[in-house]
Parts: C-alpha cells; structure tokens; sequence
C-alpha cells in the first residue's frame, strides 16, 4: 500500500488525505511529543506495560497511535532477527501485514457495535492461547467507553493478569465513562489537542506533496477550523484542493467554510466600537450577500475581543505565529484605543448575542440587533466613570457644562438608559443636592419601638426571639448545630457544626440587627464553646432522672414494682402554671410519674403513694 496513489489512475480508488497520510512510525506523529517519548523509552527499557489507555478528541491519533504500538511491538527487521523498536521497518512480514489490517495476531475491535459481555468472553477465550506468528497477541478496543457494565467486569481479571505474551490497547474520547477499576490497570495517555501553528505546517507540507499549492492563510483558517483534530483539518484540506484545482485561496477556503474575511470583520468591530450603526450595518449586509454565516461572525468577533484582550494584557503575544495578519498588522492600534471595560463589555455583549442568533428564527436579524446594541453600549460610560460624574454633580462641577456635569449620550443625542431608566444630569445648581449613590454598608436597619426587640441577656434568649419571629429552621439550627462561643451586645461568636449552613451566621446577624435595631456582628470561631443547647437539655434531663432514681422513696417503689421505670421528671411549680388543675394547692413540691409494666401513668405523693 504505497502512499504515491493520488487519483484513480491504475485502476486504484482515491483514497482520501487522512488515510493516505496516516502516520506509520512514532516519528510521524505531530503535536504528541510526550506519548512518544514516553513509549520511546518504555520501549528501549523493555519496561512495556500490559495495557495502555489512549484518550483524546476526535482525530488527534489515538488508533494510529495503537497500530503503530502493535507494529513496533512486533516488528522483526528485514533480516527477521529484529526485536522490539520504536522504528518499525516496515518491509517485514508483521509489519506488512498489520499495516493492511490482516494480521491474525492483531485484532481490532468497535466497542461502539460490540458492547456485549459475549465480545469479551471471545477476547477472553483467546489470550489462553500463544500467537500464531507475531511476538505479541494485541487487542485494540476502539470506543471502550462504549462497553456494558458486564463486559467491563469480565474484562477486569484478565486485564490484571494478562499473559505474558498479550498486550491491550485501549482508545475512547470519554475517559470519564471509563470504570476507574479498567483505568487503574491501565498505562495512560491523554493526546493533547494538535496545536494550530503545527497544523499549518503539516497541511502546507502535504498540500505540496499532492502537487497543490496553498496560501499561507488559507492553511492558517483551515487549522483553525480543525480545532486541535488533525482528521478533521486534513479532510477540510482534501475538500479544499478539489475545489481549487490548484492553488487554494483564503478567499476559496472562507467561501467553503461560511467565514467571513477577517479584515471585514476587523472593520465591523471597529465600526461598532466607534458608535457608528449605519456603517457597521453596511459592513454586515456585504457579509451577507457574499453568504457568510451569522454564528461565524459573531464567533469570529468573539475571538478578535479575546485577541484584542490578549494584546493589551500581554502586548508579546503580538508576535505569536499563530495570530491572524490582519490582528497582527491593525489589533495593536486597535487595542490601545479601547480600554479594558470596553473590550470586557463588548465581550458580555457578543457572548450573550450569540446565544440570541443562534435561537433566533431569523439569525441574520438577530446579528443586527446584537451590532446595534454593541454600538450603542460603546457610547455608555463605564460604572467608575458614571461615578465620578455623578460626584461632580453633586459637588456642583456639573453647572455649565464643566467637569462630568453632562448627561453621557448615546450616538442618537438622547441620554444613555442605565439599569432601565435615562439618567440626566441637572443643569442648574442645587442648593443641596441629594447624594446619587451610597457605598453598600452593613447598617442598623430603624424599626419602630413597639416592633423591636430587647437585647437578649443570654443565649437562650437570642435564641427563642427566633422562635417568636417563626423562624423555625433557623431556630432549629442554632439549638443543635452550633456552639456558642461568646456572647456580647451586638456581639456573637459561634462554633458550626457540619450540620450548619454556611449561610447561617449572615442571615442570623442580619435579622438580629433587624429584630433588635443595633448592628450584630456574628463570628465564626474555632474554639470548642459550650454544648449545643439540645445537648444541654438532655444532659440537664439525665440528672433529673438520676435525682429521682436516688431518692429513697422512688427507690423504693422501683423495687416493689419490678419492671417500673421514671419516664420523666418535672417541676411541679412549672407544672401548676402550665395546668392548674393537676396541682394539689402547691403543698407537693415535686410531681413524680411512674410508668407500670401496664402502660398506666401514676402520680406519687410525698410519701409514695398513689
């Protein structure tokens, strides 16, 4: 299979760019130059592991990559004496055979059509025995991410173990669907995308190959358009060279694509940028006749911010090859022109246009409206300088026109809309004028008398204001989940528990403040502090319990009545303000209940009687 077939001569069928061209030898690969150092090594080492996991987008190399691993793997020499390299000859039987797929010790496997349990079983069936005429068995399972949970637990044991003379490799572009139990078997790689500079060179060096010719931009737009994917950009190439059926143009590859031309481009931001609608709506209509795409352009405005961004935070990525000419040549004057919250601004603007074009019924239409808004937003002061404008009004530099006394206009003459409504600066002078803005403070919040809230003496108090104000989950959270710490007038320092939101110290500080009209500050300690209040009422119950157990009369009913138990204590003061008529005119100082193996509840008197 000579790579010299370029057409249909000889009765040969056209095969395309990407599989005429596919690297044959780890020194073929491009933009993968830590995977090949590594198998290098590995190889050279003879420290090969037993499975290999490829990971990658769509067309970086992953099953190229496993048929160059079998072929280095088995490759013999032209003598046949060879062992193990990481320059396959190519010429030996192995390396011939492998090379055109019919290698019986080679087998490749679509986990995407084969995802069964049954599929593996073969593969499992198959390791038992030794190869038939190469030095390794391989399986290369393509998609693996594809497999059913059963077959990825089949598969488990024998991945673990393999024989000596079977080697896997494995290649998905979703590793996260991978089990983490296959993974950790696993010697992995993850082939990174194939940067843009070396795409271009790559596709100029086969593009002469074919006999063609390419302008240097037309490679750099179709290396842009392969994102990373050398599949992908080399298919475009192949779709490009039948078009031009000879040179290929910028021109040819933008009409191919639906691109736009990137200095019209350049000139609709600038256009918008400069509040000038008219001439930016002229500039998309062009656009639009020569049938560029709606979604293209504003994806290539996107980007032409995000260079302009670039050039003013870091004015030596200028010289980065990999940027367009035009950018090169104009986006330096371009960014020096615009400050940081317009090119942030503009940014806001397009990303959110493109969400509306890309939805809209009419995207076309949907462009003009994001070109119209960005044109009229370029004229809108930032919020620092609305700020500053607004604080020479008030100190009277907005009298005459002088300082930032006049209202900021839009490219219509009319006040500019903030926030949704017009903002005007007032010409004549105020004798006091009222201020436009405040810094956001923490501040007391008045509220009326009979409204507010003492100020809590204890922390049981604070925390039954909650109660009073049916703030239940709050209420709730500060008796069993937090740890009070110290407590002060307007003061409150608490230890969270890992049942606590995060959330709870801010809003129990904003309502206190509220509640009671004073500013509360409440601070996150690490300090132990006391048991939550929860904790506090069981253990203050327990030595309830343990009072009434001791007393010699309950002791002595527990023992005339095997199997009774006290179930509760109270207090009887407590008892007669809450129920009246369960006490006996005060005369009994506790009121004790006992519980019968019956389930019936008994008072006791002061001498044990029921």
């Amino acid at each position: 299979m000579s790579s010299s077939v370029s057409g249909t001569s000889g009765g040969l069928a056209y095969r395309v760019l990407a599989r005429k061209y596919r690297p044959k030898s780890f020194a073929e690969l491009i933009g993968q130059d830590a995977l090949v150092r590594t198998l290098t090594n590995a190889i050279h080492s003879g420290r090969i592991a037993q499975a290999f996991m490829l990971t990658g987008v769509r067309g970086v190399g992953k099953t190229t990559t496993a048929r160059i691993i079998a072929r280095a793997l088995n490759c013999t020499g032209p003598d046949g004496t060879g062992g193990p390299t990481v320059t396959p000859c190519g010429v030996c039987d192995n390396c011939r055979a492998i090379a055109e797929d019919r290698h019986v010790d080679v087998m490749e496997m679509d986990a995407a059509s084969h995802t069964g349990v049954d599929d593996i079983r073969e593969i499992i069936d198959g390791v038992r025995y030794a190869p038939v005429s190469a030095r390794y068995k391989l399986y290369i399972i393509d998609e693996v991410h594809m497999l059913s949970k059963s077959a990825f637990n089949a598969l488990l044991k024998t991945l673990e173990e393999p024989p000596a003379h079977v080697k896997f490799v494995f290649a998905t572009t979703e590793i996260r669907k991978v089990p983490v139990t296959v993974l950790s078997r696993c010697q992995r790689f993850d082939l990174r995308r194939v940067d843009a500079q070396v795409l271009k060179e790559h596709f100029t060096r086969i593009t002469g190959l074919e006999g063609a010719g390419i302008e240097p931009d037309a490679a750099s737009l179709i290396a842009r358009a392969a994102d990373g994917s050398v599949r992908d950009g080399l298919s475009l190439l192949d779709q490009a060279i039948a078009l031009a059926a000879g040179t290929v143009t910028a021109q040819q590859v933008r009409d191919m694509l639906g691109l736009a031309d990137r200095s019209k481009v350049i000139d609709l931001f600038e256009a918008a940028v400069s509040a000038k609608p008219a001439e930016a709506m002229d500039i998309l209509s062009d656009l639009h006749r020569v049938g560029a795409d709606p979604v293209v352009i504003l994806q290539d405005l996107l980007d032409l911010v995000h260079n302009l961004t670039r050039l003013k935070v870091v004015p030596d990525s200028a010289n980065d090859p990999g940027l367009p000419e035009a950018e090169r040549t104009r986006g330096a004057a371009l960014s020096a022109k615009l400050g940081m919250p317009a090119l942030t601004r503009a940014w806001q603007l397009l990303l959110k246009g493109l969400g509306e074009v890309q939805a809209a019924p009419v995207p076309q239409q949907a462009l003009e409206m994001v070109i119209v808004r960005l044109s009229y937003a370029a004229d809108m002061p930032t919020p620092g300088d609305l700020i500053r404008q607004f604080q020479n009004l008030q100190n009277g530099g907005g009298q005459g026109g002088q300082g930032g006394g006049s209202a900021p206009r839009g490219p219509g003459g009319g006040p500019v809309a903030v926030g949704g409504s017009a903002v005007r600066a007032v010409a004549q002078a105020q004798p006091s004028p009222q201020p436009v803005a405040q810094p956001v403070q923490t501040v007391a919040v008045a509220v009326a008398d009979e409204e507010r809230v003492a100020m809590p003496r204890d922390f049981r108090t604070l925390v039954q204001v909650f109660a009073e104000k049916r703030e239940g989950a709050l209420y709730g959270h500060l008796t069993g989940s937090v740890h009070l710490v110290r407590l002060e007038p307007g003061r409150l320092e608490l230890r969270l528990t890992t049942l606590a939101p995060s959330t709870l110290p801010n809003r129990v500080g904003q309502l206190l403040t509220e509640w009671t009209g004073q500013r509360w500050v409440v601070i996150v300690s690490d300090a132990p502090g006391e048991p939550t209040l929860i904790q506090q009422e069981q253990a203050a119950q327990r030595r309830a319990l343990e009072e009434a157990e001791a007393h010699p009369v309950v002791r002595a009913v527990l023992d005339a009545f095997p199997g009774a138990k006290i179930t509760d204590v109270r207090d009887l003061k407590a008892a007669v303000e809450a129920e009246p008529q369960v006490a006996d005119d005060g005369e009994n100082p506790d009121l004790m209940v006992m519980q019968q193996d019956d389930g019936v509840y008994y008072p006791l008197d002061d001498e044990g009687d029921f």
